[in-house]
């Protein structure tokens, strides 16, 4: 189930950058992934159409290592949703990070319109440039 969704989510970032670390994953792979990040599933309509994973950094400090919908639910408030529901389960935090590639502007707007993040550096993962962003209390 987690492979169709990561899958389904990440297949454009897979073509536009020609890789995508949550794209194609093999079972043994997602397997070790859920072992070192807790998935979420994101439902609609009791239907698996998402998955959120959050680290803890240190005292304090989370990063979600990732958000993702299939394209066809995007757009309905569950991303907004699966951020809020992070900060309600780790409800001792004080900051939370979280990378995404710089040029996707639609994600760039809902982490900063929609959920309250904002940029605070750049970075490079392979041929991708990615912001950093940050919401703190």
């Amino acid at each position: 189930m987690l492979i169709h969704i990561y899958n389904a989510a990440f297949y454009s970032d897979h073509i536009k950058y020609g890789a995508c670390p949550g794209y194609g994953k093999t079972a043994a792979e997602m397997e070790a992934s859920v072992r070192a990040h807790p998935k979420y599933i994101i439902l609609c309509d009791r239907k698996p159409v998402g998955c959120i994973a959050c680290k803890k950094l240190e005292t304090h400090i989370y990063e979600i290592t990732c958000l993702c919908i299939v394209p066809e639910y995007q757009g309905k408030g569950l991303g907004t949703g699966a951020v809020q529901f992070i900060k309600e389960l780790y409800a001792d935090w004080e900051k939370i990070t979280l990378a995404t590639p710089a040029d996707k502007k639609e994600n760039v707007k809902f982490y900063t319109e929609k959920c309250g993040f904002h940029i605070i550096s750049a970075e490079t993962d392979g041929n991708v440039e990615l912001a950093r962003f940050v919401t703190e209390r």
